[in-house]
């Protein structure tokens, strides 16, 4: 029987790197994941990368593998779509806030972000720029939002362009770090699946705002958004205007990627109105 390229790219990774077993652990719209064991002890990931997502999963592998496992999860090896990484048994921050410890997960969260914005030699080649990643937000049609919606488009783009407009750092950024994408380890929280971008540093923490996922209530309370704007500017130096002016901007793009995939934007239309109006008083 034929194998499957995955089945194939499997194997190929089992004998490259002395592997003994594997078990599939999930299939997303980017990769298949395995758990893998080396010599019966030690666990470890197989990612195989899906051709429709594979130049964006290789950037952000590149950009891991540049964090040296500080703040984010160790890539041990790359060969070809086969990505061979560290394996995180612990829940994820995600988890912590829905339990109740939002303030906790915020600490931890500044933490991680330091690290991962620590200064590095030799960047990665080949970083999406941020502005490149905000082009759907900007090429999206406003007759595409609800007609009760499109001023927050409006007012959501033109935050956007004022921010690009605005001189800033642009340092290597993980470009989608929020709760569910930062793991437990015996290493402490660990981010994983960065998008590879380059740009703000403030923007790194824009989609935090409207996560985690499960928590509706939390997200929309206004109150939140000024907690967490208040401990990003005291505790990584961030400018408040500035990093609720990506919230909102990121929230509108994340709406217009949901728009061209046909998925409702209801929790987006929840928070967004709350974003700008934090923006506009700040």
């Amino acid at each position: 029987m034929n194998q499957s390229p995955t089945e194939t790219a499997l194997n190929r990774a089992m004998i490259r790197w002395s592997l003994t077993k594997s078990t599939p652990i999930a299939q997303t719209a980017t990769s298949a994941i395995f758990r893998v064991e080396q010599n019966g002890r030690n666990f470890a990931v197989l990612k195989i990368l899906k051709p429709v997502a594979a130049v964006e999963e290789r950037r952000g592998a590149a950009l891991m593998n540049w964090y040296g496992g500080e703040g984010a999860a160790t890539i041990f090896d790359m060969h070809g779509d086969t990505i061979f990484m560290e394996w995180l048994d612990g829940g994820t921050l995600g988890d912590a806030v829905r339990a109740g410890h939002d303030d906790d997960a915020t600490i931890a969260l500044c933490t991680l972000t330091a690290s991962l914005h620590r200064a590095r030699d030799g960047a990665p080649e080949g970083l999406l720029p941020l502005r490149q990643r905000f082009q759907a937000l900007f090429d999206t049609d406003v007759r595409q939002w609800p007609y009760t919606a499109r001023d927050l488009y409006a007012r959501a783009t033109g935050v956007a362009l004022t921010l690009f407009d605005k001189p800033a750092a642009s340092i290597p950024l993980h470009g989608d770090l929020h709760h569910d994408n930062i793991m437990s380890s015996d290493r402490g929280w660990l981010a994983i699946d960065p998008k590879g971008l380059l740009g703000d540093p403030l923007y790194d923490v824009a989609n935090v705002f409207r996560n985690p996922h499960g928590a509706p209530n939390l997200v929309s309370d206004p109150r939140r958004i000024q907690a967490l704007a208040d401990a990003f500017a005291a505790r990584l130096g961030f400018n408040r205007k500035r990093v609720l002016g990506w919230a909102a901007a990121h929230c509108a793009l994340s709406a217009c990627w949901d728009l061209a995939a046909g998925n409702p934007i209801i929790a987006d239309l929840a928070v967004l109105p709350l974003l700008l109006s934090a923006y506009d008083q700040a």
